[in-house]
């Protein structure tokens, strides 16, 4: 991830909300296979564990699942199997998983209302939020362990309970609806699905972020951002609007 200095995000609060908010990272890996491709990439649904939330330094834990079937977990179940020596399933190979926000804008010059009447020294570009993690993976895969079964449940529980109540509201409070649950669903229905999903557990080694939100515009320019973004009318404008003003004021903040 490029990261200059006016859009690097270091607080891990911050990535880790941005995570949270986010959780449909994608899983990129960078592994030998005679029969798939060297590089894969899968949209994988994250849980963030953290112990201390308070913590600065705490990197904590990513857990998700995908689909047995898919090629992916394929060549991460070969990986450990290859050594053949049964000492672990921790891939040997690095992984990447990039969150990247919902509010996520092309940014017209017109928008640049201090430095394209004076100069037209203006260019395009985008505005975005996102983060990176990197870390050591475990595989979850053995349909007949306790440990991966204990795993999928606590993962795919975890998950539910996250999307459910965090992402869509339902929390049963204030004339919700409360939320759904992995028990309403019939629990042989629940064990044969299971069984057509493998684990997968990241230990942090890494984390990066980034907010490309126009702070390294002038005042004016960035004013203009703010008002061109808001103007458009929309859900998307309005929320990066409010990003961009925002990253606006804590540079202002910075400068005092």
């Amino acid at each position: 991830m490029y990261l200059r200095p006016d859009h690097a995000e270091s607080r891990l609060s911050i990535l880790r909300d941005l995570i949270r908010t986010y959780p449909l990272g994608v899983l990129t890996t960078a592994i030998h296979s005679d029969s798939r491709p060297f590089i894969q990439a899968t949209h994988l649904p994250c849980i963030l564990d953290i112990k201390d939330e308070s913590s600065e330094s705490e990197l904590g834990v990513l857990r998700g699942h995908l689909a047995r079937q898919n090629p992916h977990g394929k060549t991460m179940i070969d990986a450990v199997t290859a050594r053949g020596d049964g000492s672990n399933d921790v891939l040997e190979q690095e992984v990447m998983v990039l969150f990247t926000a919902a509010p996520a804008h092309y940014v017209t010059p017109r928008f640049y209302t201090e430095t394209k009447p004076s100069t037209g020294k203006v260019v395009p570009t985008w505005n975005y939020a996102a983060a990176q993690v990197y870390g050591k993976a475990k595989i979850y895969f053995d349909s007949k362990s306790d440990e991966t079964s204990d795993f999928l449940e606590r993962q795919t529980t975890d998950l539910t309970n996250h999307a459910e109540t965090s992402i869509m509201g339902y929390t049963g409070d204030n004339g919700r609806p409360r939320q759904w649950g992995v028990t309403d669903a019939p629990e042989r229905y629940v064990d044969i699905l299971k069984k057509n999903i493998i684990g997968i557990e990241i230990e942090i080694t890494k984390l990066e972020g980034k907010f490309n939100m126009s702070q390294e515009m002038s005042e004016g320019d960035r004013d203009g951002v703010v008002e061109g973004f808001a103007s458009l009318g929309t859900d998307v404008g309005r929320a990066v609007s409010t990003i961009v003003q925002e990253r606006s004021e804590m540079r202002e903040a910075a400068k005092r």
